[in-house]
C-alpha cells in the first residue's frame, strides 16, 4: 500500500519517525531503523530521475515531502537531504557512465552517498585548500582533508571537490573504499547527532578520471543549484518551526495568554513557506517582493538567501517560544521542545553563507525589530 496521498506522508509513517526523533538526535550512531522508515516510504526515490529507477521530483513536490519529514524527525531528514545532494551532483554531472553505476542501487536503498563539499562553499575559506587534487595524466592524487562530512561511515560514495596546483577546482566522487581514505570518529556535535557527520582524510589518494564530475574550472559548485543558497535548508527549518507551531497550538487550547505569540509567529511561517514555494516553482525572482522590495533587480541580493536568513530567525523564534511555553517540563531531556531549540542552532551553521549569516546576526543583535 502506498504511503502518499496527494503528495502527503502518510500519518503512521511520521508518527514513526517522531517516535525514532529522539533516538537520532541524541546517539551518535546510524539511526537504522528511521532510514528504514524513509527507504520504506519511497524517500529514496524521489530526487533521482526516472530513467535511473526514481521519482524524478523536484521544486515544490520535492520540497513539500522534505518540510513533512524535517517536523518528525530532523536528524533523518537532514541526512536525506545530504543525500540527495550527492545524487544531484552525480544526475547533473553529463557523466552517463557514472549516472547508470551510481543512482539505480541508490534509488533502491542499495547503498548510500553523501556529500563533502563545506570546504568549497562555507568552512575554511580563508587558509589554504583542504583538500588538494594534483592532475597525472589519467589520475587524480588527493591529499586533505574533508572537515563536515554527513554519514561519513555508512557511505559508499562520496561527492567531493578539490583544489588543483593552479588553483581551479574539480568536482569528483570517491568510493569510501579507496585506498588512503580514513574516515575518522563522529563529531560530538550538540544536535543531530545520529547523523555521525565526521572528518574524512585523503592521504595520497590515487583516482581515475572516471570519476570526475566537473572540472578542472574556477568554481565547480553553482550557488543555489544544489548547494548553499538552495532551499533545501530553509525548508527544513521550516519543517522544524511547523512542529514547534503544533506544539503551541496545542498549548494555547487551554493557555490564551500564547495565542497573540503563536497567531504572530503562524503568520510568519505561512509568510516563509508561500515564499519558498514561488521560489521553488521558479517564478520569485521576477514577481516575488522580499523584505518590502522588488527581488528583480540586478544589484538585488539572491532572494532564496535573504529567504534563508528570515527562516534561521524564525526557527530560532519559535523554538524557544515553546521552550518557554513548556516551562521547566521542557527542558527534560525527555521532552521534544527541548530538542527541537538545540536543533534551531544548527541552522545558524549549516551551510550558512555570509548574506544569511549576517542577516541573522542582525536579528540576534537587534532582537526588537
Amino acid at each position: 500500500m502506498s504511503l502518499f496521498e496527494k503528495n502527503a506522508i502518510r500519518t503512521e509513517l511520521l508518527k514513526a519517525l517522531e517516535a525514532e526523533s529522539g533516538s537520532a538526535d541524541g546517539k551518535t550512531e546510524w539511526p537504522a531503523e528511521s532510514w528504514d522508515l524513509l527507504k520504506q516510504a519511497g524517500a529514496l526515490r524521489w530526487s533521482i530521475p526516472q530513467e535511473h529507477g526514481g521519482d524524478g521530483r523536484s521544486g515544490g513536490r520535492l520540497l513539500e515531502v522534505y518540510e513533512q519529514l524535517a517536523g518528525a524527525c530532523l536528524t533523518s531528514c537532514f541526512i536525506l537531504s545530504q543525500r540527495d545532494a550527492a545524487c544531484r551532483r552525480i544526475r547533473d554531472s553529463g557523466n552517463a557512465v557514472i549516472c547508470q553505476e551510481l543512482l539505480p542501487p541508490l534509488a533502491r536503498g542499495d547503498g548510500f552517498a553523501t556529500v563533502g563539499l563545506s570546504h568549497l562553499t562555507t568552512s575554511r575559506q580563508h587558509v589554504q585548500p583542504a583538500l588538494t587534487a594534483k592532475i597525472q595524466g589519467d589520475t587524480l592524487i588527493l591529499n586533505g582533508i574533508m572537515p563536515w562530512v554527513t554519514g561519513a561511515a555508512q557511505a559508499d560514495h562520496i561527492v567531493t571537490g578539490a583544489v588543483c596546483e593552479d588553483g581551479y577546482q574539480v568536482l569528483l566522487v570517491l568510493p569510501r573504499e579507496t585506498k588512503g581514505v580514513r574516515v575518522g570518529p563522529p563529531l560530538e556535535l550538540m544536535a543531530l547527532a545520529g547523523s555521525i557527520t565526521a572528518e574524512v582524510h585523503c592521504e595520497n589518494v590515487h583516482l581515475t578520471r572516471r570519476w570526475l564530475l566537473a572540472g578542472p574550472a574556477e568554481r565547480v559548485i553553482a550557488q543555489g543549484k544544489g548547494g548553499t543558497g538552495g532551499l533545501e535548508t530553509t525548508c527544513l527549518a521550516l519543517g522544524l518551526t511547523g512542529a514547534a507551531l503544533r506544539f503551541l497550538q496545542e498549548e494555547s487550547a487551554a493557555r490564551p495568554d500564547l495565542r497573540a505569540g503563536l497567531e504572530r509567529l503562524d503568520q510568519d511561517f505561512q509568510t516563509l513557506r508561500n515564499e519558498m514555494y514561488r521560489l521553488a516553482e521558479g517564478s520569485a525572482r521576477s514577481q516575488t517582493t522580499l523584505g518590502g522590495r522588488n527581488s528583480h533587480r540586478a544589484d538585488a541580493p539572491d532572494p532564496a538567501i535573504v529567504l534563508r536568513g528570515r527562516a534561521n530567525s524564525l526557527v530560532l523564534r519559535t523554538t524557544q517560544t515553546a521552550l518557554t511555553a513548556a516551562k521547566g517540563a521542557g527542558f527534560l531531556k525527555q521532552h521534544p521542545v527541548q530538542r527541537w531549540a538545540r536543533q534551531a542552532m544548527f541552522f545558524l551553521v549549516w551551510s550558512c553563507p555570509r548574506p544569511a549569516a549576517e542577516a541573522t546576526l542582525a536579528y540576534l543583535v537587534n532582537s526588537n525589530t
